[in-house]
């Protein structure tokens, strides 16, 4: 419970889904009222969602109402946004816009919006949590006091870094943004290990999960750099060099990187796929 007057304007989200909700949950546990909190969510399971959770009532089609928010969150899928957009856009003149649709990029928001107030954002699901990690870039168009109000929602959901070329975001989507799922194939393949080894699945989760988030809090709080933290691991002859070895023989950085390149690589075909201005 917050405790002090929220300071933020009504805010809209176009899009009531995971991500939406994460942040409105954050909103809401920071101190903003549910009353100025707009959502727009076509599918009415998830605006009885939004009613149980937050006590929001969810409008499934755009209305006045939005005139009145100060800042519009696009929670859409990429395919979807040019149709939100359109359909929204005679009510929200006013208002900076903050998305976080994977690839659609600025100029295709501002010509489908008719505003250059607009803030770019690559969340990832760690947010559900307060854990997220959130890329940022701003257009032209945008001032420090509405970068200071982005980063003033974004907080409620973890940590943020600005970017100030928007092509980076591409880098961020790869890392951060679908990062969540490689940790997840990892652990599912220590756990699958441990089973096979005679764990029981429990036993291997536990010891998989508990590993990694301990190992990530080390190098966050760590002034040496990964590969120091992973050599003070590695004896030589040892059992954790065994298993780099291995991994070294089966060429699993460079497999991984190259990854990483193809989800860099369909960030940009997002963009350019339903992104078009036209």
């Amino acid at each position: 419970m917050s405790t002090s007057a929220p300071t933020l304007p009504p805010i809209a989200f176009i899009g009531g889904g995971n991500m939406a909700s994460a942040i409105i949950g954050g909103l809401i546990r920071r101190g903003q009222p549910a009353g100025q909190i707009e959502v727009v969510e076509p599918l009415e399971s998830a605006r009885a969602m939004l009613a149980q959770q937050f006590g929001i009532a969810a409008q499934a089609a755009p209305t006045a109402a939005l005139a009145r928010v100060g800042l519009v969150v696009w929670a859409v899928k990429p395919q979807t946004f040019k149709e939100a957009a359109q359909q929204a856009a005679p009510h929200t003149a006013g208002a900076l816009h903050l998305s976080v649709a994977a690839g659609i990029r600025t100029a295709s928001i501002a010509q489908w919006l008719g505003s250059e107030r607009i803030v770019r954002a690559m969340p990832n699901t760690p947010a559900l949590i307060g854990q997220g990690m959130t890329g940022l870039y701003a257009a032209s168009g945008v001032g420090a006091q509405e970068r200071a109000l982005v980063e003033q929602v974004i907080a409620t959901t973890g940590s943020h870094l600005w970017v100030e070329q928007e092509p980076l975001l591409d880098a961020v989507t790869a890392l951060s943004g679908s990062g969540p799922a490689y940790v997840f194939y990892f652990l599912e393949a220590m756990t699958t290990a441990g089973v096979d080894m005679g764990l029981t699945r429990e036993q291997a989760r536990q010891l998989a999960v508990t590993t990694f988030s301990g190992a990530a809090e080390l190098a966050r709080r760590s002034s040496e750099t990964l590969a120091q933290l992973r050599q003070r691991v590695t004896s030589k002859g040892g059992t954790t060099h065994a298993a780099i070895e291995s991994m070294e023989a089966d060429q699993i950085a460079q497999r991984f990187m190259r990854a990483l390149d193809a989800a860099e690589h369909r960030a940009r075909e997002l963009g350019d796929e339903f992104g078009s201005a036209a």
